[in-house]
């Protein structure tokens, strides 16, 4: 799976919006230089986001983004779905949808066994956790062992 540049910045974002203690909204411009985001970037990344009722906007002079939902009921996962789609696809097709011969069959387990892993951690850790600092025991007991921040790959290690 890769982290797309949309879902790590609507992430940051979220995170930031999260963050304010009196609910007011923020502009894109702030939300932009607090985590340094590219502004047409961050502007169609927050419609998605409005799009699928994770933000809305509030107009007027005070006006900017807000989170539509309580930042604890808004998962990592659900960001990710927002912005670039399906957790996990195989040529743009969801695990299930693929069709495979005989011999390859058994790949479709593995795309589908990966999205069940991704899907243990991204959604069961909310926006409110981020902002907050204090990710679920399951999920920082994965990044105790030391071989979870190598690679894998001794090309890239």
């Amino acid at each position: 799976m890769r982290v797309t540049a949309k879902s790590d910045y609507a992430l940051r974002a979220l995170i930031e919006i999260a963050r304010r203690t009196d609910g007011a909204p923020v502009s894109a411009e702030e939300l932009g230089r607090l985590q340094d985001i590219p502004h047409g970037f961050l502007q169609a990344i927050l419609a998605d986001l409005r799009r699928s009722g994770v933000v809305i906007a509030q107009r007027g002079q005070s006006g900017g983004w807000r989170l539509n939902r309580d930042a604890s009921d808004v998962s990592v996962a659900d960001v990710i779905r927002a912005v670039d789609g399906p957790l996990v696809s195989v040529y743009g097709m969801r695990p299930e949808s693929v069709e495979y011969n005989e011999s390859a069959a058994v790949l479709q387990h593995v795309w589908i066994a990966g999205r069940s892993s991704l899907r243990d951690v991204f959604e069961n850790v909310s926006v409110r956790q981020l902002a907050d600092g204090k990710l679920p025991k399951t999920v920082t007991s994965r990044t105790a062992d030391e071989d979870a921040w190598q690679s894998g790959d001794s090309r890239h290690a």
